[in-house]
């Protein structure tokens, strides 16, 4: 797995302009992404570089009516304690994701429940999926939610996007998101509503993903100041970098 980065992420964002210094990805279909409309540096920037790119992403979302900017650092490269101080004097949330991966013949097994059943998302149950995710989407704001919904139903068309729900007791529980490509199969979104947390819901829709690409290197990122990172350390997956970013949201 060494091979593995922050590279075989996945993002929506698209390239839309790039020099030495940093690339920036933009998503027009979902403005009020802040993980798809950012800009990537190549190299830890000075802080005059920084100001400068600051000052160009700024201007181009006022355009297009977006209230954030957001900055990602090169992988497992700390931002310097310049750019520390700028951020804590200017409104700036810092935090880093973590990189992990797993061959599904790591993944540790459970017994099973016949209260949990797994399901891929098909033309029967994709309102049903929507639903449920458009109530945690709310937390976000209605225009995130509404423009995830919209997103929903584009990557329900993807062929390299597996859409997974979980019920309990027949009641929608949980879901993940699994993209597809040549070497890995990343888990994306993964989710248990409040009510079905603590019942093994979790570890079943990932137990699915490992069932379904036995072949592939199972990837995902984490939140490092969160917890469920502690979740994949015990079930195997192999930790395999850092990632700062800083992120500002204009009132």
């Amino acid at each position: 797995m060494k091979n593995i980065t922050f590279d075989n992420i996945y993002n929506l964002g698209k390239v839309v302009a790039e020099n030495d210094q940093y690339k920036h990805f933009h998503y027009p279909e979902m403005l009020t992404s802040y993980s798809s409309n950012f800009i990537e540096f190549k190299h830890l920037p000075s802080l005059s570089e920084f100001l400068d790119a600051e000052q160009y992403l700024r201007e181009y979302h006022l355009k297009r009516g977006q209230n954030h900017v957001k900055f990602t650092y090169p992988d497992n490269e700390k931002p310097t304690s310049e750019l520390i101080s700028f951020f804590n004097d200017n409104g700036y949330e810092i935090g880093f994701m973590e990189l992990y991966a797993i061959k599904p013949q790591q993944f540790p097994t459970s017994a099973n429940n016949p209260d949990i059943e797994v399901t891929l998302v098909t033309d029967e149950n994709i309102e049903i999926f929507c639903n449920l995710q458009y109530q945690h989407n709310l937390e976000y704001g209605s225009e995130f939610a509404n423009q995830k919904h919209e997103l929903i139903k584009r990557q329900f068309k993807n062929q390299d996007i597996l859409q997974i729900l979980a019920f309990y007791k027949g009641n929608p529980a949980g879901y993940v998101v699994v993209i597809v490509s040549e070497e890995t199969a990343e888990i994306d979104n993964l989710t248990v509503d409040e009510k079905f947390q603590n019942k093994g819901i979790g570890r079943k829709l990932q137990q699915y993903v490992m069932e379904a690409f036995p072949e592939k290197i199972i990837i995902l990122i984490a939140d490092g100041q969160d917890t469920p990172k502690e979740m994949y350390k015990k079930q195997n997956y192999q930790y395999l970098g850092f990632k700062y970013e800083a992120q500002k949201v204009y009132k």
